[in-house]
């Protein structure tokens, strides 16, 4: 956290929000993160160390991506932001784990949401995996060299990006919630990329079976999602690399 920016001290630039209870919250990979209340509203505070670099959106970005998002029912509402301060709505409601999307309702919800979320405009920004992969290969210090390399080629020799739309770009579980309707939290990495980056982050981060995959595909294209399984299954092995990157570059980062 910065030196400079302590969550008293943040909030007291946001109008309302100068005399909040602070709570701090566990997670937080790349910030730290608090829940804040005032006379009654609720919202979530983050504080970055400096300006947030690719593969991230700057804080300013997000924003603008998010609260047209939740303009949409898609996500909290933006209350601030800068450089390295974060101020956003605390969505109530239950935010999903692995089992959720178990549930076939569950799936069709989820594929309602996400397309109104590919159906926003483009954000300006498109995610470089190319730079992504080898950012974090760069940072990776004692793990297998060869399976490096190879997810690293894998991810250069995806192709460009052709059918680009707005995406979320980090669909784990635990950034789903139910409100009853589904929106998405943590909008960090949101730029434009192919759709199913999205769908492939949660086949395969997930571990999703075939056949949870298939319905999935079929809620998503209304029924018709045999003539794209090909593509997920392609997306899912791209995703898998890049996250195999993003992991051994954590860990050397530990």
């Amino acid at each position: 956290m910065s030196a400079k920016t302590t969550p008293v001290s943040a909030l007291r630039t946001i109008p309302g929000w100068e005399d909040a209870s602070i709570e701090e919250l566990p997670g937080g990979l790349t910030n730290r993160t608090w829940l804040v209340e005032s006379e009654g509203r609720q919202a979530v505070l983050k504080i970055d160390d400096g300006p947030r670099a690719a593969p991230f959106s700057s804080r300013e970005d997000e924003a603008r991506v998010q609260s047209n998002a939740a303009a949409h029912g898609l996500a909290g509402k933006v209350l601030y932001a800068n450089e390295n301060v974060f101020l956003s709505e605390y969505v109530d409601g239950e935010v999903w784990s692995e089992n959720s999307l178990d549930d076939d309702a569950n799936l069709e919800q989820l594929a309602r949401s996400l397309r109104k979320l590919h159906s926003l405009p483009l954000t300006g920004r498109t995610f470089d995996a190319r730079q992504a992969a080898r950012g974090y290969a760069a940072r990776i210090k004692s793990a297998d060299a060869d399976i490096t390399r190879d997810c690293l080629q894998l991810v250069e020799s995806m192709p460009r990006l052709q059918n680009l739309c707005c995406c979320h770009n980090d669909l784990v579980a635990e950034n789903i919630i139910a409100t009853p309707s589904v929106r998405f939290l943590d909008w960090e990495y949101a730029c434009d990329n192919d759709p199913f980056f999205d769908l492939a982050t949660l086949v395969a981060h997930h571990r999703m079976s075939e056949a949870r995959a298939h319905y999935l595909l079929d809620a998503y294209f209304g029924g018709d999602g045999r003539h794209w399984r090909q593509h997920l299954a392609t997306m899912a092995r791209f995703y898998n690399a890049l996250l195999w990157l993003w992991l051994q570059a954590r860990r050397a980062g530990d």
